[in-house]
């Protein structure tokens, strides 16, 4: 069975999020001949956010700056860190609960002065 265009209906679907998250939702559709069911998901993310830190320290001592970061979602998150830059450090992987705030240690130990 295959329908053109002029038998296709719209559907507007209004969403209006009230935080960043993974959002999920059913549409049933009823008519005397017909019964369908569309699951929907809707990820939600917060507008892109840049951040400057400045790192003093003496050559060769590290100092360490914990990063918050707030999981406002509906799941757990296991994120995937890349360090670029020399003399930066951190763990690959940090994993932030539903509804938790986790600190993540970036330290920069400089090998020389810069």
């Amino acid at each position: 069975l295959f329908l053109d265009r002029s038998d296709a209906v719209e559907l507007p679907i209004k969403f209006i999020p009230r935080c960043a998250g993974c959002y999920h939702c059913q549409i049933l559709l009823k008519s005397s001949c017909d019964v369908r069911v569309y699951e929907i998901e809707c990820v939600v993310n917060t507008d892109h956010a840049e951040a400057e830190l400045e790192f003093v320290t003496p050559a060769y001592q590290a100092v360490v700056q914990d990063i918050p970061i707030s999981n406002m979602s509906s799941q757990n998150w296991k994120l995937e860190a890349i360090l670029e830059g020399q003399g930066f450090y951190g763990p690959p992987l940090i994993n932030v609960g539903l509804g938790e705030t986790a600190l993540y240690p970036l330290m920069f130990k400089p090998i020389a002065e810069c």
